[in-house]
């Protein structure tokens, strides 16, 4: 019922048409972004013939297959025309006693009679602008007045990688390990490369001190990154300008925050009024799995 696929053996235009028209479509599912975010290292779970999907990503350690979401892929899950929790518990039941796994998020439709770790997400969905807008809290509407001398002296511009890397670098927040922040930037080159990035800066007296990341398609926005130049937080340009990536993207598209785990980042991103969208996680420590790998009874494809 369940199969287990590797990269090579994926028919990937089965496996786009049951993206494309599931009920749970998620852009960091799609063949480009996961190539991208996991350099090809990922597998595929299909029940039947392709009616559902679940794309499998994973790293190599001590000669094993760990299960791991990449970095920026923050929801992926099962995919099919409607969400049956038989399937997805089928699915997971696979998931847990064929791999091992560090980390796996599901997406905020998969439904799971089993009980999963649940996280954070909000977004906006499609709607006129200005009712976004009447929507925002007293004090995001504040932060968004700029004063006179800083309208007079600031712009919002669209630049390419190349232009903001060096700021991108010196303002890098969250990564705990410089390899770290070697390996956002190298994913976010490729994604300037394949053209499926927008990047905005917020320029005063001709200055970057903001620039934010989303990642575009033809249905969702998913804001990447933000990266603020600290001496210049009160100018609130990180809010303009993901203000006006929804104003130029919400009546055609979901614009997805992306996160809501930290609390500041989750206040920041509440004064735009999102829905939250919480998700399923399932997750090991490190010290779980390393248990498993030695009582393994079963011998993982290399």
């Amino acid at each position: 019922m369940i199969r287990r696929l590797q990269y090579h053996e994926i028919d990937f235009e089965k496996y786009s048409n049951c993206l494309e028209n599931s009920v749970q479509r998620k852009y960091s599912a799609t063949k480009l972004f996961l190539d991208i975010t996991s350099d090809k290292h990922w597998e595929l779970l299909i029940y039947n013939d392709y009616e559902a999907v679940m794309p499998v990503p994973f790293v190599q350690k001590m000669g094993k297959k760990i299960v791991h979401n990449p970095m920026l892929c923050q929801q992926l899950g099962i995919f099919s025309k409607q969400d049956h929790i038989e399937i997805n518990e089928a699915f997971l039941k696979y998931l847990t006693q064929n791999y091992l796994i560090r980390i796996y998020n599901f997406n905020e439709f998969n439904q799971f009679k089993t009980s999963l770790t649940t996280k954070k997400n909000f977004l906006i969905t499609p709607k006129d602008y200005k009712t976004v807008f009447s929507q925002y809290s007293p004090k995001r509407k504040r932060k968004l007045r700029l004063d006179d001398e800083v309208v007079k002296n600031s712009e919002i511009r669209k630049v390419n990688f190349i232009e903001v890397e060096n700021f991108i670098r010196e303002n890098f927040l969250g990564a705990s390990k410089e390899a770290d922040v070697a390996s956002f930037i190298n994913i976010f080159k490729k994604m300037d490369i394949n053209g499926c990035i927008e990047l905005s800066a917020f320029f005063l007296k001709e200055k970057v001190i903001n620039v934010i990341i989303t990642y575009m398609d033809d249905c969702t926005v998913a804001l990447l990154g933000t990266f603020n130049d600290k001496d210049f937080v009160k100018v609130s340009g990180a809010s303009t300008l993901i203000d006006h990536s929804i104003q130029e993207n919400i009546s055609q598209r979901i614009f997805d925050f992306e996160g809501g785990e930290i609390p500041n980042v989750e206040e920041f991103f509440r004064g735009f009024r999102p829905e939250l969208r919480p998700y399923t996680s399932i997750s090991y420590s490190k010290k779980d799995l390393i248990k498993k790998m030695l009582s393994l009874k079963f011998i993982m494809k290399s």
